[in-house]
């Protein structure tokens, strides 16, 4: 409770501008002139006629809303469905790959690749489970064994394929693409796959590396300016990474 007593003299009353109110003598009637909060609740026949408007409403577009539920139950349905398929194909994938991975870390690359009769290789799993986790990761695969096997473009197609939402992983394939666009003699192209790998989640660990490879591949194409500032930016946004000091080295070779 207020400990300011009440004098009668508030701004309002002392301008005269205090407005009049009928106060009921029953503090549980409704004051006088006072809209109701909601008029159905203190109408009954206003709420009852919006009903049959309501009912009226449903029976004249019967056929429309069952088409407008049809479609939503067919979709709810619909994707429940497909994401249980595509569960069951990333299985599938799974284990089709199984065998190519074997071969793969064997170096048997061919046959990881292409396959060795008695399991589909990591070409066929890319292809038939494309929309799956383990065929995107197929793609990897088969995108470094073609890179080892001297096939760059074939190695450029399957990495570009390749999508991760692990940062590492992805930035490993920017660069491995980097890798095979060199080897093409597209020393340019390179340059820029390996700058979009630095900057990809940059951190300290792998983006000096990668920033090395741009500098490089940046003389390689006549870029000493581009080379420079790769060099610049190792030095200042990583200063303890190891790359550091062959990044000067390099940087003052070019400033001669």
């Amino acid at each position: 409770m207020s400990k300011i007593p009440y004098t009668g003299k508030s701004q309002q009353a002392r301008q005269g501008q205090v407005t009049q109110q009928n106060v009921p003598a029953d503090p549980l009637a409704p004051a006088e002139n006072l809209p109701a909060e909601n008029p159905l609740l203190e109408d009954p026949d206003a709420l009852a006629a919006r009903l049959v408007e309501s009912e009226d409403f449903v029976r004249n577009n019967r056929t429309l809303l069952l088409g407008i539920l049809a479609v939503v139950v067919l979709a709810v349905v619909g994707g429940f469905g497909f994401y249980t398929w595509r569960g069951q194909q990333d299985s599938k994938a799974q284990a089709s790959m199984f065998r190519a991975v074997n071969n793969w870390e064997a170096d048997s690359l061919s046959k990881a690749v292409k396959g060795d009769g008695k399991a589909p290789g990591l070409v066929t799993v890319a292809n038939e489970y494309s929309s799956t986790k383990a065929g995107n990761l197929a793609n990897f695969y088969a995108g470094v064994a073609s890179l080892k096997q001297g096939k760059y473009k074939e190695a450029l197609d399957y990495l570009g394929d390749f999508t991760s939402d692990d940062y590492l992983v992805q930035s490993r394939a920017y660069s491995l693409m980097g890798d095979a666009q060199l080897e093409l003699n597209q020393p340019k192209e390179a340059a820029d796959l390996y700058a979009k790998a630095a900057d990809h989640n940059a951190n300290e660990y792998f983006s000096p590396g990668y920033l090395m490879k741009e500098a490089t591949a940046r003389e390689l194409a006549n870029d000493p300016e581009g080379a420079l500032k790769a060099y610049d930016r190792i030095i200042t946004e990583y200063p303890t990474a190891q790359e550091v000091s062959e990044a000067r080295q390099f940087k003052a070779k070019l400033e001669k």
